[in-house]
């Protein structure tokens, strides 16, 4: 329930606070007093889009803070728990609007997204406008209110979920079934491509093996010769050879070491000296011997060398490159040989997805039927107590089963009247007048609202257009669903607001510099004396004043 809103800056609103009770309250002021700017505001701070005109004039931002007491929404407060946003029993929001269009959200002190207070404002409040009935021929409105009417959201977010997944499948085996031809044609492409890379057994690390080889080969008779060459300087030209000479100077060294002793470090390094030559050669001598002139190994590797360069080009890459090319060409095949297996799953899958899908499309149109036809009698029965005696209203719920699948199921819902007795059913679209579906409008909202769980109801000027008997009904209807639920009703009837359990009065107020809106509380003969200004004017007689009170009276004791 709302308990408390506090506004500051806001419109013409310099600040308010306002306690609002259970039962109707009725909200009245002159036109132009500004009744609608407490709905206004309320909107905000359940998710409406903001913009910096709502700020007051001079004020750099508008502040608005509602708290609502939710002992009995058990579900409510699990929510709230489940997003870290709970405060026992009490649940504050509040939306900050800055003078340049930004603005900021709040829920128990929390800042909170836009689309989190959109969810708990649904849940705990329910506004319906004085214009919805402009919205009413419209099919997709038809259909949401008959499902908010038969409280069917929990089977509309089943139907809505299977769609997703009957979809997500579609969609696949669509792209698989519409691309076969296309898909044939690249496993075409694949296969020779695979079969060619495979047929010349390219090996990961090839190209460098074969380019070192080949840079051996081709110069294999240069290096023959630098090793010999080396070998008889080193070691093979007996006394000219570096080893001879090394041989003779220590022999040298060793001599005159008898005579310093300091010469030994001098000779040691000698010493290694020559085991370096004698290794050097041994090696360089081994490496002669195992080099050979081969033209035909030669010939080859130019020829697998150029093969590879061939294949690379084709494949648009380095000859180094041409495994991994292999690898991705033989996943991508695999792939693609697989998902023709994978065709004949998917309409597998599509058929049981289908299945699942249309077994709760068909719940929810058992449901639908259900509801349209006590929205059918309720409303008919309305409409004999609103000015329309002898009307009849029909929802008609269709299925057409060679409709594919949607997320709001596959029926088809239209709303049609007869206004008067005699005249054919037809869509509300082609035989209501203005006035006839505003108050078709009304007894939608009334009977949708009873039906709902949410516990506070707002009705902003949804009985224009209506008066006398049918507004004192309209009222009482009301007035009955304030004894289960919180309502607050913005009205300019006078027959309406007496049968409110609490009055609020908007006044604007001038001073020469600006205009402000204040509400003030109506306790009994104030309250009186407004009902009695909205029956008879400005000036207040006793008769109007006798009026008011008789009206008032009588909806006390009803």
């Amino acid at each position: 329930m709302l308990r408390h809103i506090h506004i500051r800056n806001f419109a013409i609103i310099d600040e308010l606070d306002l306690d609002l009770d259970p039962g109707m309250t009725a909200l009245t002021g002159e036109t132009g007093a500004g009744k609608s700017i407490l709905v206004d505001a309320l909107g905000l701070v359940l998710g409406d889009r903001a913009d910096s005109g709502t700020v007051k004039h001079g004020a750099n931002k508008a502040d608005i803070t509602v708290s609502f007491d939710l002992s009995e929404l058990p579900k409510t407060l699990a929510w709230l728990e489940d997003q870290d946003l709970d405060n026992e029993y009490d649940c504050q929001l509040r939306r900050v609007i800055s003078s340049d269009g930004r603005s900021k959200a709040y829920i128990n002190g929390t800042p909170a997204t836009l689309s989190q207070l959109k969810q708990l404002g649904s849940r705990i409040v329910e506004i319906h406008g004085q214009h919805e009935h402009q919205s009413l021929m419209q099919r997709e409105i038809q259909r949401q209110l008959l499902d908010n009417y038969g409280d069917l959201g929990t089977l509309l977010d089943k139907t809505r979920d299977q769609y997703d997944a009957w979809k997500e499948i579609h969609d696949r085996h669509q792209r698989l079934y519409s691309n076969r031809q296309e898909r044939s044609d690249r496993l075409d492409i694949l296969r020779y491509q695979v079969n060619e890379l495979q047929t010349f057994e390219v090996r990961d690390g090839e190209w460098t093996t074969l380019t070192e080889e080949h840079e051996r080969l081709a110069h294999a008779e240069q290096l023959a010769s630098t090793a010999q060459q080396a070998c008889r300087v080193l070691y093979e030209a007996d006394e000219q050879s570096l080893y001879s000479a090394l041989n003779q100077q220590i022999q040298a060294v060793q001599d005159a070491s008898q005579i310093d002793s300091s010469l030994a470090p001098a000779l040691d390094l000698l010493h290694q000296a020559q085991i370096n030559v004698q290794e050097a050669h041994d090696d360089l001598r081994r490496y002669a011997d195992r080099i050979e002139i081969d033209p035909a190994r030669l010939s080859w590797l130019d020829q697998r060398m150029s093969g590879l360069q061939d294949l690379a080009r084709k494949h648009h890459c380095e000859p180094d490159q041409l495994f991994a090319v292999l690898e991705r060409l033989e996943q991508e095949l695999a792939e693609l040989d697989g998902d023709g297996e994978n065709l004949e799953g998917l309409q597998l899958k599509l058929k049981e997805a289908e299945q699942a899908y249309r077994q709760t499309a068909d719940k929810l149109l058992e449901k639908r039927l259900v509801a349209a036809r006590k929205l059918s009698q309720g409303v008919t029965r309305a409409m004999q107590t609103l000015g329309m005696k002898g009307g009849h209203f029909e929802v008609q719920v269709t299925r057409d089963d060679e409709v594919a699948p949607g997320p709001h199921g596959m029926d088809q819902i239209e709303f049609e009247v007869s206004a008067n007795p005699g005249q054919p059913i037809r869509p509300l679209a082609k035989v209501a007048s203005g006035g006839e579906l505003a108050r078709i409008s009304l007894a939608i909202q009334m009977l949708a609202a009873g039906s709902l769980s949410i516990p506070t109801l707002i009705f902003d000027e949804v009985d224009s257009g209506i008066g006398g008997a049918v507004a004192e009904i309209v009222g009482r209807h009301l007035r009955q669903l304030g004894k289960e639920r919180q309502v607050l009703c913005v009205t300019h009837l006078p027959q309406v607001a007496a049968q409110a359990h609490h009055h609020l009065m908007v006044q604007k107020r001038s001073n020469g510099h600006e205009t402000q809106t204040a509400i003030q509380v109506l306790e009994s003969e104030q309250r009186t004396e407004e009902v009695a200004r909205m029956l008879g004017g400005v000036e207040l007689t006793e008769h109007t004043l006798a009026h008011a009170r008789e009206m008032i009276e009588r909806a006390q004791e009803a």
